[in-house]
């Protein structure tokens, strides 16, 4: 007498979703590759040879940006407000919010960076900086005068007579106290108290303010910066994310959340966000096992 198998329809159903919600659980929603690397701060770009996150972006630029509510340079003397990057003329934009402008006075800062800095990204040539207020004793009026030069025509009594801020130092003395129009090297080798005056101020895009007042000058430092050349389009075009391991700084190209290479992304690697095309068709296996199986026994009924 051949015996029927009694099928447990209840039990293998229950078995069948049980398996299918785990299923569900682990395999990630497919979706085209997300960059590890956060791709900007608010409305400005996050493009290499920067990263907000360690291992994002060229080691050369590592921890040089913060992002919190807006994005800021950081450097010896401080954090300073990003106002724009630009990627073509590989320049960017700061603002020092303790430098004294046209319309604010500041209390006496100083503009520092690290050696790294002042040479991959440092303040470009059409940045000047303006040495306010300086005492007759001081190194740029003396030995160093060399090191101040004819800003497009521009006067220091045309510079205290149309800001109200730098209006006081005319006040004080009932004179014009001099001042210095010179380069980041000026007060890269030397500060504020070493040249002997009691503030600064920078200007940018000075290229065309010949007969342009102080009052429609651009305050701030534009820096310019040089992208190394590490191989890092071979990644971009295989849809990687450039980067480095942040133990020896070498180059790596970020292909997902479990997937890096050292110059460019496999094909396999851009499907999901955290799992191998391995592990996805492991699961879709087992729940064609469980469908399989539960048609079986109902033909044996």
């Amino acid at each position: 007498m051949q015996m029927k198998i009694s099928p447990e329809p209840f039990t293998l159903f229950k078995l069948f979703l049980l398996t299918l919600s785990l299923q569900l659980q682990v395999i990630p929603t497919l979706t085209l590759f997300s960059s590890p690397c956060k791709t900007s701060c608010g409305s400005i770009p996050i493009n290499y040879p920067f990263g907000l996150e360690d291992g994002c972006g060229a080691p050369q630029f590592r921890h040089m940006l913060n992002c919190s509510t807006d994005l800021f340079f950081q450097t010896l003397s401080g954090s300073y407000k990003v106002q724009s990057i630009d990627y073509e003329k590989n320049s960017m934009v700061v603002y020092d919010p303790a430098m004294s402008t046209c319309s604010i006075l500041q209390p006496h800062h100083d503009f520092q960076m690290t050696d790294i800095q002042s040479a991959i990204i440092p303040p470009s040539q059409d940045t000047v900086f303006v040495l306010l207020n300086c005492s007759i004793d001081s190194p740029v009026l003396n030995h160093y005068k060399y090191l101040c030069f004819n800003f497009a025509g521009h006067t220091c009594d045309e510079l205290y007579g149309a800001c109200n801020a730098f209006r006081v130092f005319h006040l004080l003395t009932n004179s014009s106290p001099p001042c210095c129009f010179t380069t980041y090297g000026t007060v890269k080798f030397m500060s504020m108290n070493i040249l002997d005056c009691t503030h600064y101020t920078s200007v940018i895009n000075t290229e065309n303010l010949k007969g342009v007042g102080p009052l429609d000058w651009v305050y701030g430092i534009k820096l310019s910066f040089s992208v190394p050349d590490t191989g890092c389009e071979s990644c971009k075009k295989s849809g990687g994310t450039c980067g480095f391991d942040t133990d020896t700084e070498g180059l790596l190209c970020l292909c997902s959340s479990f997937a890096n290479s050292t110059r460019q992304c496999a094909p396999g690697n851009m499907i999901s966000k955290g799992q191998s095309n391995d592990v996805l068709w492991r699961h879709y296996l087992l729940v064609l096992l469980v469908m399989a199986y539960f048609q079986t026994r109902l033909r044996l009924v």
